[in-house]
């Protein structure tokens, strides 16, 4: 009897572990899909194959992120911003930093500039190099009347390494380079 429960669990524990990667591979396969889709313009397609990876393994955060992309690019802004959101509660550190930097880039977009600050300020927090972060977040700053963060933030991303903050600093503020950085917080 105990050798007929061990054969049992054994057949039901290998039938779950293909089921899991039947499910796996299913989920990449509809990813790989999507992404072509994406690629090749097909957006709303794209999004129905997203989907369909997320439903076969609803913690894969890229397909979250491109998904969001999609979403954000057929200005389908809440959408994306929920999709954002699923990349910073399931993906890793770098993931997350991604996920909290494009829903803010949406916020701004959507002329949402005081959300937008916190969620920058989450992906500088989780990514210190990134320029593009410090970019955007001085422009929701400049949007909410705060200047001196502004500048303050240009002058990290340019010193990163973002062009469009560069530019910007040369042409309005001609001597960045020689302002000392404040202490303040990031």
């Amino acid at each position: 009897m105990k050798r007929i429960l061990y054969f049992i669990t054994i057949a039901l524990a290998c039938t779950v572990l293909h089921v899991n990667t039947t499910q796996a591979e299913s989920a990449n396969s509809y990813f790989n899909e999507a992404l072509e889709k994406h690629l090749h313009g097909d957006l709303s397609n794209a999004v129905k194959l997203y989907s369909n990876a997320i439903e076969n393994n609803p913690t894969f955060a890229m397909a979250y992120q491109m998904r969001g992309a999609a979403q954000q690019q057929l200005k389908k802004y809440s959408q994306a911003i929920n999709d954002y959101s699923m990349v910073i509660i399931y993906g890793d550190s770098a993931f997350k930093a991604v996920g909290y930097y494009n829903r803010g880039v949406v916020k701004n977009m959507t002329g949402n500039f005081s959300e937008a600050i916190p969620d920058f300020s989450q992906a500088i927090e989780l990514d210190k190099k990134m320029a593009a972060a410090y970019f955007h977040r001085g422009i929701a700053k400049s949007k909410t009347g705060d200047l001196s963060g502004r500048l303050e933030d240009f002058r990290q991303a340019a010193k990163l390494g973002d062009i469009n903050a560069e530019t910007w600093l040369n042409t309005y503020y001609p001597e960045w380079r020689q302002i000392p950085f404040s202490a303040g917080p990031t």
